[in-house]
C-alpha cells in the first residue's frame, strides 16, 4: 500500500510539472527548427470545372487511342510510352501503359508513361513488353498487343501496275534486305515505270513533298487463327505524310466453338460462321456501346483452311465501368473462302509473302 501511494504521488508531481512548463513558455516547447519544417506547396490543378472541351474531338495519329481524359471531361489522344502524364493526361492503357509517378517524389504530380509488367509476348525466346514494337529481322516490323504478335512486311509486296510495267519481276539488290520490283527491258513499257518501283524500307525514309502520294499497305494477316489477335499495316495517309504503323484488332473465328457441328450433311466446309444472336465486344473489362453480329471464317473437315476473302475496318466505341471510354479499330469480315493454301500456324511470317498479292482483302 505504501508503494502504491508513493508512485501515485510521484506521477501527480510529474504531470503538474509538465503543465507548468507548458504554461510558462509553450512556444519554446513546441517550436520546430526551420530546417526541418515542411515548405508550403500548392498542388497543380490540372482539371478545371466546368469542363471546357473543343467542339470537335482531336484527330489522333494511327494506332493512338482516343480516350476520355482523367478529369472525365473531354476526349483526348492517349499518351504513349515515354511521354509525360498526369491526372488529366492519361496513358494509353490499351497498349499496356500506365503513369509511373515514382520519379516525382514526394509530390507525385507528373509521371512518365511506362509498360505494365507481365503482359508481354514471347518470340524465338525473346520477351517483348505489351505495346512494344520490335523488328525480328530486316523484312518485318512487329507489335506486341496483350500477348498477341502482329507483323507487317517492310518490303513492298505489291506488283507495279501493268499499265506502267508489262513484265515485272523482283531482283535482289546488293546491300539491301528487300528484293525490288523492276520491269523487264525485253518488253515494251513506259519510261515512267521506274517511278512506280520502290522498296518499302527506302520509302519510309523519304522526305515527302507537300503534294505527297498516299501509300497504304494491305492489312497483315491476323496474328491468331482463333480468338482475338492483331493486324497491322503501314500508311502515310496523315497530315505529315509520314509512314506510320496502324493496328486493328481481329478475330478470324472463336476458339471455344466447335464449328464442324454446323457443317451441312454432305459438305466438307463451312465458309462463314455466325453466332446465334448479336453481342457486345469486350476489351479489358470495357464493353462496346453497341451490339454487333460479326461474321467469322468457318472450317473444313479435309485439308483445306478458310481465310478472309473480303473485309473492312470499323471503329467501335467502348465504355468502361470505372473509367473513360475509348475507340478501337476492329476487322469486320464480309466473306471468306476455303482453299488448300494452308500455312504453318506456328510461323507468323509465312502468310505475309503471298497474302498481299491476292488483292481480295479490302480496307
Amino acid at each position: 500500500l505504501f508503494y502504491y501511494y508513493y508512485y501515485s504521488l510521484i506521477s501527480q508531481t510529474c504531470v503538474l510539472q509538465i503543465h507548468r512548463a507548458f504554461a510558462q513558455d509553450s512556444s519554446k516547447m513546441l517550436s520546430i527548427p526551420e530546417s526541418i519544417a515542411p515548405e508550403p506547396y500548392n498542388r497543380t490543378q490540372y482539371c478545371q470545372w466546368p469542363c471546357k472541351c473543343p467542339k470537335t474531338p482531336p484527330t489522333c495519329p494511327p494506332g493512338v487511342s482516343l480516350v476520355m481524359d482523367g478529369c472525365d471531361c473531354c476526349r483526348a489522344c492517349a499518351k504513349q510510352v515515354g511521354e509525360v502524364c498526369n491526372e488529366k493526361e492519361n496513358c494509353d492503357h490499351h497498349r499496356g501503359l500506365y503513369c509511373d509517378y515514382s520519379a516525382d517524389k514526394p509530390r507525385y504530380e507528373k509521371g512518365v508513361c511506362a509498360y505494365l509488367p507481365g503482359t508481354g509476348c514471347e518470340h524465338n525466346g525473346v520477351i517483348y513488353r505489351n505495346g512494344q514494337s520490335f523488328q525480328p529481322n530486316c523484312k518485318y516490323q512487329c507489335l506486341c498487343v496483350n500477348g498477341a504478335i502482329g507483323c507487317v512486311s517492310l518490303c513492298n509486296e505489291s506488283q507495279p501496275p501493268r499499265v506502267w510495267c508489262q513484265n515485272p519481276r523482283r531482283v535482289k539488290i546488293p546491300g539491301r534486305c528487300c528484293e525490288q520490283w523492276i520491269c523487264d527491258e525485253s518488253r515494251r513499257g513506259r519510261k515512267t515505270a521506274a517511278r512506280h518501283t520502290m522498296a518499302a524500307l527506302s520509302s519510309v525514309k523519304d522526305t515527302w513533298h507537300k503534294n505527297c502520294v498516299t501509300q497504304t499497305t494491305s492489312w497483315s494477316p491476323c496474328s491468331k487463327t482463333c480468338g482475338r489477335g492483331v493486324s497491322l499495316r503501314i500508311t502515310n495517309n496523315n497530315k505529315q505524310c509520314q509512314m506510320v504503323k496502324e493496328s486493328r484488332l481481329c478475330n478470324i473465328r472463336p476458339c471455344k466453338v466447335d464449328i464442324t457441328k454446323h457443317i451441312k450433311p454432305g459438305k466438307k466446309c463451312l465458309n462463314i460462321y455466325r453466332e446465334e444472336k448479336p453481342h457486345n465486344f469486350t476489351i479489358s473489362g470495357c464493353t462496346s456501346t453497341n451490339t454487333y453480329w460479326p461474321k467469322y471464317c468457318g472450317v473444313c473437315t479435309d485439308e483445306r483452311c478458310c481465310i478472309p476473302y473480303k473485309s473492312k475496318t470499323v471503329e467501335v466505341d467502348f465504355q468502361c465501368p470505372n473509367g473513360p471510354g475509348f475507340t478501337w479499330q476492329i476487322m469486320w469480315i464480309n466473306a471468306c473462302f476455303c482453299n488448300l493454301s494452308c500455312k504453318n500456324p506456328n510461323d507468323i511470317f509465312t502468310d505475309l509473302e503471298l497474302y498481299h498479292e491476292r488483292g481480295e482483302v479490302g480496307n
